[in-house]
């Protein structure tokens, strides 16, 4: 099972709103979830992360979108998983 990190959408129509997930990458977009580990508000740039959550799943294995990944850079989750990999 292939688990990415991923947004899956909510809100309503001309008002979007994200959850940043984990799931399998077979299931469909706003399909079952694994666990949801932020939220993504792009009409304000507003996003929160359950920071131990989503560097545990990346050190399990889990692969972030490109959109997740640029996400993850801005808020420097990815260097400290960067750092915490080549520490050991």
């Amino acid at each position: 099972m292939a688990v990415k990190l991923r947004l899956k959408r909510m809100g309503s129509k001309k008002k979007p709103f994200y959850r940043i997930v984990a799931a399998d990458s077979r299931t469909k977009r706003d399909g079952i979830v694994i666990d949801e580990v932020g939220t993504y508000n792009p009409l304000n740039g507003e996003v929160t992360l359950k920071e131990e959550k989503t560097i545990s799943f990346l050190q399990n294995g889990a692969i972030p979108t490109d959109t997740v990944r640029s996400l993850l850079s801005k808020q420097g989750i990815m260097k400290k998983f960067h750092e915490m990999k080549n520490s050991k």
